[in-house]
């Protein structure tokens, strides 16, 4: 999939949405101009957001009244696609390049590791099959397309977007792990029906296993060394410089 013999991987990193679609973007930057490598990293968001898909371009004035009222922040993505609820989930990033075919191809090329890892962990998961119908709803957990990894019981553990520039991609991903259901009604008007995982860890012992179990098969699907490098301090001034312009004002 790529020359290089070693990827980034970033420390497991809290922080806001905004922050983290910065990062997300800078790293994708960096990449396509040949001065970074491939990386791999993961995340979770605080306070609890919604993203928003790069082309979406309504939605509804509830959400826009909970932001106002500090209940979330309103993001926008890099990426397409539509909204995700970023509550209780894991984030995965993965930027890289070399991937030959389809858009669908390099979907299935990168989610090889999140199949690994997962049935490591003792769930096996597989894609979606919702067609272009998914358009209509709001809410990208409500369908489950060739892009996104649902359980043998239907439930969509993982929803996945892209974004190409030139050979370069970001991909990443929310993995829904303790959502917590009240919230998700609110913000949706739907009833989530709960996630039944082979494990009975929580918080962030939960976090570190699955963080744990995808580097290494992300190790073995890619067929490099994970090589572990924080963010210095120069390169948070450049990320920083433009976190400002994914968020949503407040109305």
């Amino acid at each position: 999939m790529t020359n290089d013999n070693y990827w980034r991987l970033i420390p497991l990193l809290q922080a806001s949405g905004c922050v983290q679609m910065a990062i997300d973007r800078w790293l994708l930057e960096q990449h396509q101009l040949g001065r970074h490598p491939p990386a791999l990293r993961f995340y979770t968001w605080s306070p609890a957001a919604i993203s928003l898909g790069y082309h979406q371009l309504r939605w509804p004035a509830s959400w826009q009244q909970l932001n106002a009222g500090g209940v979330l922040d309103l993001v926008r993505r890099p990426t397409g696609g539509r909204a995700v609820l970023h509550q209780g989930d894991l984030t995965y990033m993965v930027v890289t390049s070399g991937l030959a075919g389809s858009r669908l191809k390099a979907y299935e090329a990168i989610c090889e590791f999140l199949i690994q890892g997962w049935r490591s962990l003792g769930l096996d998961l597989h894609y979606g099959t919702a067609g272009r119908g998914y358009i209509h709803n709001p809410n990208c957990f409500g369908t489950a397309t060739g892009a996104d990894l649902v359980t043998v019981d239907g439930y969509k553990l993982i929803g996945s977007a892209q974004l190409r520039r030139g050979n370069a991609i970001l991909q990443h991903g929310s993995m829904r792990l303790s959502p917590d259901a009240e919230l998700f009604k609110q913000v949706f008007g739907e009833v989530m029906t709960p996630i039944k995982l082979p494990f009975s860890q929580q918080g962030n012992t939960l976090i570190q296993t699955v963080v744990d179990a995808l580097t290494v098969a992300a190790g073995n699907c890619f067929g490099v060394e994970m090589v572990m490098q924080p963010l210095s301090d120069a390169e948070w001034q450049e990320i920083l410089a433009h976190s400002s312009t994914d968020v949503i004002e407040k109305k």
